[in-house]
């Protein structure tokens, strides 16, 4: 996705049969984006509904969120609604709910949707949460894997009890009527909580910047308590040695993770044990340049190849994961602008 302030797009790509990516379309939101760093993980996303695969765009700049549904590489716009907040910057799904991550300073909130058959969204009453902090900085919202928990990361300062805190994972509990209950903000291990994946089991692995340290980018992961959504450290701060460590992919076979490291220009690869543990494989598993600025990193559908945005030279990377997770590179494709926030990525 572009991200332009004047006019959001989202740029599409064939994958030939190597992995390796060529544009093949430009489709306008209808909405604007915010022009500069996201700082946000998941402002593309996409769904499945009736049978059918839709796309849902995140307009930062206008405050709302388009769908568009897919065909292919085809994009039609079907719906643009308000995205009941300010800065909508990351997008999860469960089954037929949606919600919105805004990252306003003045609001710092999570509301939801019900998503019908056609794609389309309709608000959903009641399903406003504040942050535990208005100035919480977030990064992700994600629903975990039984839709039972919504986790939204924390990148700067939060409220547990009557203490101001840095390092904060927030959880919501949410409802057989999908409104979440209030935040529960947990201490995290690490600092500088960005984005976080969930493996099928539920655990939770999070991405963890390290700023304003150089070189002090990791992963942590953590297991939700299914009752109280309080969090319990299983691997702490697995340091990559790597500068500004924000987004974060698990692999289908739940055997690698790999982040992308901003500041660095690098992606790491860990390896992931059926438990949760995360080790180091190796720290610049790919070396994108330091004025490449890798944000977003996303799977096709079959966990083969992985593609990251490349936002300073308004780029996709494009990797052949290799039996031992190594990256293999398939080449970039542009279309984007570069050094304009271009922010979102989604793949099948």
């Amino acid at each position: 996705m572009t991200n332009v302030a004047a006019e959001n797009r989202v740029v599409a790509y064939k994958r030939a049969p190597n992995g390796s990516l060529s544009e093949v379309g430009s489709y306008a939101t209808g909405g604007h984006g915010k022009g500069d760093d996201f700082d946000a993980s998941n402002g593309l996303l996409l769904g499945y509904s009736g049978g059918r695969r839709f796309l849902y765009a995140s307009n930062a700049g206008s405050n709302d969120i388009t769908v568009f549904a897919v065909n292919g590489t085809s994009l039609t716009a079907i719906q643009k609604i308000s995205a009941d907040g300010v800065l909508p910057e990351s997008l999860t799904r469960y089954g037929n709910l949606l919600y919105v991550l805004d990252e306003s300073v003045a609001a710092n909130l999570i509301t939801g949707f019900t998503v019908g058959a056609d794609g389309k969204l309709t608000p959903l009453a009641d399903s406003t949460r504040p942050l535990a902090s208005p100035i919480a900085v977030p990064g992700d919202v994600e629903f975990s894997p039984d839709g039972r928990f919504l986790v939204v990361t924390d990148k700067g300062p939060s409220v547990i009890g009557s203490q101001v805190v840095e390092n904060v994972i927030e959880t919501f509990k949410v409802g057989s009527d999908g409104r979440p209950g209030p935040a529960r903000p947990n201490r995290s291990f690490g600092r500088r909580n960005f984005a976080a994946a969930f493996m099928k089991s539920g655990l939770m692995l999070v991405g963890e910047s390290g700023n304003p340290v150089p070189n002090n980018g990791a992963i942590s992961s953590y297991r939700i308590d299914s009752g109280s959504g309080a969090l319990a450290t299983i691997t702490g701060s697995q340091h990559n040695f790597q500068w500004d460590t924000c987004w974060i992919l698990i692999t289908n076979d739940q055997r690698y993770a790999y982040t992308a490291n901003f500041i660095s220009g690098t992606i790491s690869s860990f390896r992931v044990g059926a438990n949760g543990t995360v080790a180091l494989i190796n720290g610049r598993a790919a070396v994108e340049g330091l004025t490449s600025q890798p944000t977003d990193i996303r799977l096709s559908a079959d966990g083969r190849y992985l593609y990251n945005l490349l936002r300073g030279e308004g780029q996709v990377a494009a990797y052949l994961i290799e039996p031992d997770g190594s990256l293999s590179p398939r080449g970039r494709a542009g279309g984007l602008p570069a050094n304009v926030g271009a922010s979102g990525l989604a793949a099948y």
